[in-house]
């Protein structure tokens, strides 16, 4: 398969790459990893600008409506900053999972970047997130309530809704929350907000068609780990640029540090893991929107690689980098506890891998 992109994708890559340079820069970055939002409003308003707050949106809810693998290049390009802020959790999160639902009503408002949205889904416990669902909802009257904590919610302190997944007597199903607001906890990277939720017969509104919801939402965490994998592939390739230009000024004992056989080895192993790792995930977002039958199977491994190779690239960047790459001037730590956290969230790779294992059991 040619993996190569076309003209538009690849004027696509270049405009994110030279935007996202443009309006984030090391200290914006530094300011909004401090800021409880993580986000300022001129910056959320470029980015809907640039209509990439649309991308996954149809055209007949006002978004460009373009697939999966052009919304990767764009965040691959995101990864390489890495870029703060809720883009992510409404843009892509909230978006696959309204679409996926049939909440068509919802669009238009992410597309314009007017409203925010975000998903929460995972639970305590390990393992694919629609499997840790404890949270329960009810008819109370006219109404429906859900009750149950939500650990883990990207921007569910700021997101204007969240849609709640929970357990009825149907079995998996979705609900709208209005205005969730959710408390802020610490996280690994301060660059990416998470919130928890504690709901307590909380007003509801029910999403999606009726019955078990189940395969719908393993769809949407098939698709949204696409996502983080082209994310995290970006950070990872920053940081191979990084860890080749320190290593090829730095001297040590008289010779440029790349010039060591270890480093050029190490140098190497990361390049082959980051080139990789971006063939993973674009067969995975172009078998996604060609509804390809490998589909679920190519999510599953472009992601648990992608895990791997984020994690080893850029802890390799700050080893590279000596003890320069643990001070806060230096982003390498950015890179690598956005593909740190990345690895964890939505099940992370450990469920992708054990996914992975049930697709070829189940075929064999």
């Amino acid at each position: 398969m040619d993996f190569t992109y076309d003209d538009e994708q690849l004027a696509l890559q270049e405009v994110a790459r030279t935007a996202l340079e443009r309006e984030c820069g090391p200290q914006l970055l530094r300011e909004l990893a401090e800021d409880p939002a993580g986000i300022t409003p001129a910056l959320w308003s470029t980015l809907v600008d640039l209509g990439w707050t649309g991308l996954l949106v149809p055209e007949e809810q006002g978004g460009t409506g373009v697939g999966l693998l052009e919304t990767c290049i764009v965040l691959e390009q995101m990864g390489r900053i890495p870029l703060p802020g809720p883009f992510f959790s409404s843009s892509v999160a909230a978006v696959l999972a309204a679409r996926a639902l049939g909440a068509t009503e919802l669009l238009a408002d992410l597309a314009l970047g007017t409203r925010r949205g975000t998903v929460a889904l995972g639970e305590q416990g390990h393992g694919d997130p629609v499997g840790t669902v404890r949270t329960r909802a009810r008819r109370k009257g006219n109404h429906w309530v859900v009750s149950g904590q939500k650990p883990l919610v990207m921007d569910g302190h700021t997101a204007d809704w969240a849609i709640v997944v929970a357990r009825s007597e149907e079995g998996v199903r979705s609900y709208l929350l209005e205005s969730p607001d959710g408390e802020l906890v610490p996280s690994l990277d301060p660059t990416r907000k998470l919130a928890r939720l504690e709901l307590v017969e909380a007003p509801v509104t029910p999403l999606g068609p009726p019955g078990n919801q189940l395969g719908l939402w393993r769809r949407i965490e098939d698709d949204i780990a696409i996502g983080l994998a082209a994310e995290t592939v970006g950070a990872a390739d920053r940081a191979l640029s990084e860890a080749i230009a320190y290593t090829s000024e730095r001297v040590v004992f008289d010779k440029v540090v790349a010039t060591y056989q270890t480093v050029r080895h190490r140098l190497v192993d990361m390049f082959q893991q980051v080139e990789m790792a971006r063939a993973g995930f674009q067969f995975a977002a172009w078998a996604s929107d060609t509804e390809s039958p490998e589909r679920a199977q190519a999510a599953a491994m472009a992601s648990s690689y992608a895990a791997d190779a984020g994690v080893r690239v850029t802890g390799d960047d700050i080893q590279l980098h000596g003890g320069v790459g643990f001070t806060w001037a230096n982003d390498a730590h950015f890179l690598f506890k956005r593909v740190k956290q990345n690895e964890v969230l939505f099940g992370g790779a450990g469920a992708q891998r054990h996914r992975l294992a049930s697709i070829f059991v189940e075929s064999a």
